[in-house]
């Protein structure tokens, strides 16, 4: 059930997006674990978050408050203790055929090539090795990276192989791209660098994105909502907020407008104190 901090894109979208079906719909879900030989652990209290096609969402919120856990949920990677997930308007049993997942730590094979590394990604579906290797070239063209064909990860900086990765992940054509704090590891400019990228690649067909960072900025320069999740234990989302800025971005110049500081400002208000909820338990534990 939708609250009043959990509006709906139709509030603060554009047509196209309000319009749009469903593509995740995550209804009052809750989350546990068993931990050996005591309480069951209540990571996530019943909460609901929907994305439509073509929409670019952000979940941000202190540290282990379940934000990886909800992309976990809408991978198919765990089961919901409660409530329904559904894609694309049918309820998730299995792991989630139309979802691309791209996480923080590389997952190239070393021993491959960067060529390889992609067309993997479809010969293990079926596709032809010539067909996998012509597509896997395109990819790589897309994110610059073409030229490079050739090179192992440990011939690649770590902006490229997250470029690889990307590619490996879209050459599926995945309907729903997971993305749990894939440039995490990088520097601030690449960071910048590969978002801006990101943004370009999902111009194209406009997939609809669920995407975990602890980096608020990264989130208000990419997304067209961010959702904020509390503290944890039974963290739920607590706001919602559309991002009303101008598409296409760079997400270097879309920093210095004044909305984008304004859109910071009104945000943090509200994290900052879940955050400081998650320090000050550890200080004192």
């Amino acid at each position: 059930m939708e609250t009043a901090l959990q509006r709906t894109p139709a509030e603060g979208l554009a047509p196209t997006a309000a319009v749009a079906p469903l593509a995740v719909a995550l209804d009052d879900i809750s989350i546990s674990f068993g931990i050996a030989g005591g309480p069951i652990y209540k990571a996530v209290a019943p909460t609901s978050l929907h994305v439509r096609e073509g929409e670019f969402v952000a979940i941000v919120g202190p540290t282990g408050c379940g934000k990886s856990t909800l992309l976990n949920a809408t991978a198919g990677l765990l089961r919901p203790a409660g409530g329904r997930v559904s894609i694309f308007g049918a309820a998730l049993d299995g792991l989630n055929a139309k979802a691309g997942y791209l996480f923080q730590q590389d997952a190239l094979m070393p021993w491959k090539t960067a060529l390889d590394n992609v067309a993997i990604a479809l010969e293990i579906g079926g596709t032809r090795r010539a067909d996998a290797l012509a597509q896997a070239q395109d990819w790589l063209r897309k994110v610059g990276l073409a030229r490079f064909a050739d090179r192992y990860p440990h011939q690649l900086s770590g902006g490229q192989r997250k470029r690889v990765g990307l590619a490996q992940v879209l050459v599926r054509g995945p309907k729903i791209l997971l993305m749990d704090e894939p440039f995490g590891p990088l520097d601030a400019q690449t960071r910048q660098i590969m978002g801006t990228l990101l943004l370009k690649l999902w111009a194209q067909d406009r997939k609809a994105v669920l995407f975990v960072t602890h980096d608020l900025e990264e989130a208000i320069a990419l997304s067209d909502r961010v959702v904020i999740m509390s503290a944890g234990p039974e963290a739920r989302i607590i706001g919602d907020f559309p991002i009303d800025l101008a598409r296409p971005r760079d997400t270097a110049d879309i920093r210095l407008d004044p909305r984008f500081h304004q859109l910071h400002r009104d945000i943090w208000n509200q994290l900052k104190a879940e955050v400081a909820k998650t320090y000050g338990e550890e200080m004192t534990s």
